[in-house]
């Protein structure tokens, strides 16, 4: 009989383990894409709804981190600008999340993959995405609409806040902390969610709370490199862990 660690073989444990400490450092230097990291590394060895649940918990504390690193007064501040696009993402997370269960694997995966990928190559290639002034307020229904679409059924919603945010040219530390605040509410969201859809159960959970230690080892290593970085950088290293963990995702829904 095989080893397993809260259902999962003790092989696959140390690989999510690792996974984790690699998706908090990579938040740690871009401020996002925890989740899409760990759902590319988790689901080509755990099931999608498993990979799912493993994701939630770790990404809830390193958000906490991330929204309050500035101070509360700088997260409150934050979360009263981009109100329209999180409140139109924590809704749409609520209505998407019992799609995880029903929605096949493969078209999961590249529902989530393909539009990642054309959007981070197009940044690549310094096609930036431009939203005039007076569309804003729309523009944040929308991006806040399909951001939480994709949370509910995958736990990433990172990427079209992004792009949005990528189109006002937003400061370094500004972007990071506006997606912390969004990425915390959305994942407070996501557990509740998640716990009515039954991807949380009892024995997912543990595995979920597994992953937090070294997810938040990773991230204060990255927040050691992201001070470091000036913005250009910054912006590079963004684009290319976005186009390489969408590209993961493409082939899991191509090849399964």
């Amino acid at each position: 009989m095989w080893l397993e660690f809260f259902g999962v073989p003790a092989l696959y444990f140390l690989l999510a383990l690792a996974v984790a400490l690699a998706a908090g450092f990579v938040k740690g230097v871009v401020g996002f894409a925890m989740p899409l990291v760990m759902i590319s590394g988790f689901s080509a060895f755990l099931p999608a709804p498993v990979a799912l649940a493993a994701l939630i918990l770790a990404t809830f504390t390193s958000n906490i981190a991330q929204a309050f690193r500035d101070g509360a007064g700088a997260a409150w501040a934050s979360l009263l600008q981009y109100r329209r696009l999180m409140g139109t993402t924590i809704l749409f997370i609520v209505l998407s999340a019992p799609l995880v269960t029903v929605l096949p694997a493969q078209l999961f995966y590249l529902l989530l993959g393909v539009p990642i990928a054309a959007f981070a190559f197009s940044q690549i290639l310094n096609k930036q995405l431009v939203i005039g002034a007076t569309h804003r307020y729309r523009a944040e229904y929308l991006i806040g609409g399909i951001a939480g679409f994709f949370g509910g059924i995958a736990g990433v919603w990172g990427p079209p806040v992004i792009a949005y945010l990528l189109s006002y040219n937003t400061e370094k530390s500004e972007m990071v902390r506006v997606l912390g605040v969004l990425f915390l509410t959305g994942s407070i969201v996501l557990f509740l969610s998640h716990l009515g859809s039954g991807v949380l159960n009892s024995q997912t959970l543990p595995l979920s709370a597994a992953m937090v230690p070294p997810a938040m080892v990773g991230m204060w290593l990255g927040f050691k490199v992201q001070d470091r970085l000036n913005a250009e950088v910054f912006r590079k290293v963004t684009q290319v862990i976005l186009f390489l963990a969408a590209l993961n995702l493409i082939r899991k829904g191509i090849l399964g």
